[in-house]
């Protein structure tokens, strides 16, 4: 099953790293990410540009509103995401807990399954 890796951190703290900080950090990661293409588990994975990129489509009225930024007020910003395959969610946990150990700080991972509405990807 293919479960997506939500990864939320608190945006102005990785937003204030060095560059010699955010390089670490993302060569860390690295070798999980290595790990999971070498077992063929790797689909998608993404770092978002920050909230203030961002822009929402609020819809429930007839003509929906576009805003600037993102849709909640909270103090952590979707980050990025990854999309693997895995057998089970206790292998997607721990998944989740390799990625969490190679990214310092505070923040969250949500795991989600994930359905393929449109064939044609590398997991179809």
């Amino acid at each position: 099953m293919l479960y997506a890796i939500l990864c939320y951190n608190p945006e102005d703290v990785v937003g204030s790293w060095s560059k010699e900080e955010d390089d670490a950090v993302m060569e860390r990661l690295a070798v999980v990410q290595d790990k999971l293409r070498e077992q063929g588990r790797l689909g998608p994975v993404a770092r978002l540009l920050p909230t203030t990129a961002a822009t929402t489509l609020r819809k429930g009225r007839e003509d929906p509103i576009i805003i600037d930024g993102p849709f909640a007020e909270t103090k952590e910003q979707l980050l990025g995401f990854y999309v693997i395959d895995c057998a089970s969610l206790d292998e997607a946990i721990d998944t989740a807990r390799d990625l969490a150990r190679a990214d310092p700080g505070t923040g969250s991972y949500e795991i989600r399954p994930v359905a393929i509405f449109r064939p044609g990807s590398n997991f179809s």
